[in-house]
């Protein structure tokens, strides 16, 4: 029997159940929704409304169907069902009771339009990711190397089961791509849309550039920015945005896309294992997507919700992550290399010239951490976590 890991988002989710009637869980499918609803609700019934009986029985009559579980219960993947949320409505209405219900669902569009509409003020709302770095740590789990990490991702059956990453993965795009896809949007030729998501991983750690998916995909813009929307909602990407302020300087406007997952990412880009890994000319950007993936998981476990940035002028000066921490912001760059050079330094001293008392980090593939001035360090991958 595979051993249960013991996720982060664990005491933000027990406060969150001590606080409102009902906890809503969003995330990728497959990032472990189910085990931590049922270690949160260990004696309550578990509902999967992916089930089609299940489907069946709650429509042909809701009212009688809840009412088995007045006393609480586990409802999984409810977007499958949007009607629920109103009866929900009325069941929570009548009952103010804290923690009664967990829901969660691997659409996050369609999840938080229902909780805005029937839920606002009963329930209370988190995304659970793939493993952290953090998490796959203290499970005790082998990971020498941050090559293995990438390749790997975070997907919990991955680890806990020690399967060969591309083989689950091509099974978990397709079942996205055919079965997922289909229910969120009526996209006619999967084809392309999957032809769309493998060209997407060609931009990771980019700025997006919606004519060049357009053009690659042989879509009109307008149906690319519906396509990141649906990737996005489901968890699969995001897309980071650009630092604003009201200083009169020409800032990039467009955002950055990232994976959620490194290893997804590396499947779709082909690669299989650490060698190639290294060798793949955007080893550096994929580098670059796990710290910042790593750190956002961090930051949503510990309950921290606001925004990150990354900085970048029309005269090519950039910041690859701004980030808030304690109530002060920091300047973080990303490079792979594994030995420190003063060019890499670049683009915080460039921030540090306009923000001489700003926080800046330089995370690297390397394994010691150093000072490199006052309010100035360098972090190795391997202390991540510490950030």
């Amino acid at each position: 029997m595979a051993k249960l890991i013991k996720r982060e988002i664990f005491a933000q989710a027990e406060f969150k159940l001590s606080q409102f009637r009902a906890l809503c869980i969003t995330g990728p499918r497959q990032s472990g929704k189910t085990t931590l609803s049922k270690m949160l609700f260990k004696d309550k019934p578990y509902v999967n409304f992916e089930t089609p009986s299940t489907q069946v029985a709650f429509l042909e009559n809701p009212e009688i169907f809840l009412k088995t579980y007045s006393k609480g219960a586990i409802f999984d993947e409810v977007q499958r069902v949007p009607l629920i949320f109103r009866y929900l409505q009325e069941m929570l209405d009548k009952n103010t009771q804290r923690g009664q219900y967990i829901l969660t669902g691997s659409n996050n569009f369609l999840l938080q339009e229902q909780v805005s509409q029937s839920l606002a003020g009963r329930a209370g709302y988190l995304s659970l990711l793939p493993l952290s770095f953090e998490e796959i740590l203290s499970a005790g789990l082998p990971s020498e190397t941050v090559d293995e990490l990438i390749i790997n991702g975070g997907y919990p059956e991955i680890w806990q089961e020690k399967l060969q990453p591309t083989v689950w993965l091509e099974s978990y795009v397709q079942t996205y791509v055919q079965r997922d896809i289909r229910l969120l949007k009526n996209i006619n030729d999967l084809a392309t849309f999957s032809r769309f998501v493998f060209l997407c991983a060609n931009y990771a750690g980019q700025l997006v550039n919606r004519e060049a998916l357009a053009k690659g995909t042989g879509v009109d813009t307008k149906t690319i920015y519906s396509w990141l929307g649906l990737l996005e909602s489901s968890f699969l990407v995001y897309q980071l945005q650009p630092w604003f302020n009201n200083a009169n300087k020409r800032l990039i406007k467009s955002p950055k896309l990232y994976f959620h997952d490194t290893g997804l990412l590396c499947y779709l880009l082909g690669i299989q294992h650490k060698t190639q890994l290294r060798k793949h000319p955007q080893y550096g950007a994929i580098f670059e997507n796990w710290v910042i993936s790593e750190i956002q998981k961090n930051r949503i476990n510990e309950g921290d919700t606001k925004p990150m940035y990354f900085y970048r002028d029309s005269t090519g000066n950039e910041v690859d992550l701004l980030v808030h921490k304690n109530d002060e912001l920091f300047a973080v760059e990303i490079k792979s290399s594994k030995k420190v050079d003063s060019s890499m330094l670049k683009g915080l001293n460039h921030w540090n010239k306009y923000h001489p008392d700003a926080n800046t980090l330089l995370i690297y593939g390397g394994e010691k951490a150093d000072e490199i001035k006052p309010n100035q360090n360098l972090l190795p991958w391997n202390q991540i976590n510490q950030f």
